[in-house]
């Protein structure tokens, strides 16, 4: 993906491991994960969307990355990580319909990984329709599914090919206006820092205008709640102003809503982990994505941290107006 948000992998059959070097002997067992397992990231998702982008991202994290590997060799990529005596602790695979002969066995080597008790996470990567056009079409080339027919031909096949994985995906972003820096920064939120927590969580303020987003979990609804913007001391100013906050809480409701959903959020986190699933998305929007929104995503993700949750604040569409 480059600063305009394309990505920039090269669409080939070749598999590319593009950082490490497993040198393993028989019988040696790593010093990482369960007896010797390595941490594993599956990095899926549209041709596009910055596949390529949040594997690089994950190499200068110092990840032992493996570029188009086909999915029945996941499980032995593994087991080659757990003989390499602690040297290959984190091991990050990039899946694509580029190996669409060898997709069928996705589903069979994730079973297998169950099994075996490999922690394993899978990252998603996706963008509207509108953007991964605009991306073939600025590098003129086609998208590896659509054959003899368009562009939006081939980019409706590999959804209906990625469905079921992206509904079993751990991490969804949606890259449709993120740049290449920006996809890396939200691959940093998520995976650099010493010791993996047992749940993150984004708390994401949006506006209703500008569509929901699609990397959602959760969404939370603030438009029951006075919209600041017909205050006119107020409009010019964000949810993050004070006296806007102030004006939000002090409304019938604001403070139970927060209350209630806070409490609500425990007992899903709770699931959350006791399921295994690290990530979450709460999208919290009101009309503009200015004022309400803005101002219960901070209040709510403060609650989520006091009970122990890394918590990532992001305003999506604040200051579009």
């Amino acid at each position: 993906m480059n600063d305009n948000g394309t990505d920039e992998t090269d669409e080939t059959d070749e598999t590319a491991v593009t950082t490490g070097d497993l040198a393993p002997g028989p019988g040696e067992t790593g010093d990482s994960g369960q007896a010797g397992i390595p941490e594993l990231v599956i990095i899926s998702g549209m041709s596009g969307a910055g596949r390529s982008t949040a594997a690089k991202c994950l190499e200068d994290l110092g990840w032992f990355v493996v570029d188009n590997l086909p999915p029945a060799l996941i499980p032995t990529m593994v087991e080659l990580g757990a003989r390499s005596q602690g040297n290959v602790a984190r091991i990050a695979v990039v899946v694509d319909v580029r190996g669409r002969r060898f997709f069928d066995n996705l589903k069979e080597s994730l079973a297998d990984l169950k099994e075996k008790q490999v922690p394993r996470r899978i990252v998603f990567l996706e963008a509207s329709d509108n953007s991964l056009v605009a991306r073939f079409e600025s590098v003129r080339r086609p998208h590896p599914l659509q054959g003899d027919g368009t562009i939006l031909d081939g980019i409706a096949a590999e959804r209906d090919l990625l469905r079921e994985l992206r509904g079993d995906a751990d991490l969804v972003i949606d890259t449709s206006s993120l740049n290449v820096h920006e996809l890396r920064a939200k691959m940093d939120a998520q995976f650099a820092g010493g010791e993996e927590p047992e749940l993150r969580a984004t708390v994401m303020s949006f506006g209703y205008k500008y569509g929901l987003p699609v990397d959602a979990d959760l969404v939370v609804d603030c438009r029951f709640l006075p919209n600041p913007h017909w205050v006119p001391e107020l409009r010019q100013f964000t949810g993050l102003n004070e006296d806007v906050a102030q004006y939000v809480f002090n409304q019938p409701g604001a403070k139970e809503f927060l209350n209630g959903y806070a409490e609500l959020m425990h007992l899903v986190t709770e699931g959350y982990r006791r399921e295994g699933k690290r990530y979450v998305t709460i999208a919290v929007g009101c009309t503009g994505g200015k004022h309400r929104s803005v101002a219960m995503s901070e209040r709510l993700a403060r609650r989520l941290a006091s009970d122990g949750i890394e918590t990532v604040v992001v305003h999506r569409d604040m200051g579009r107006e």
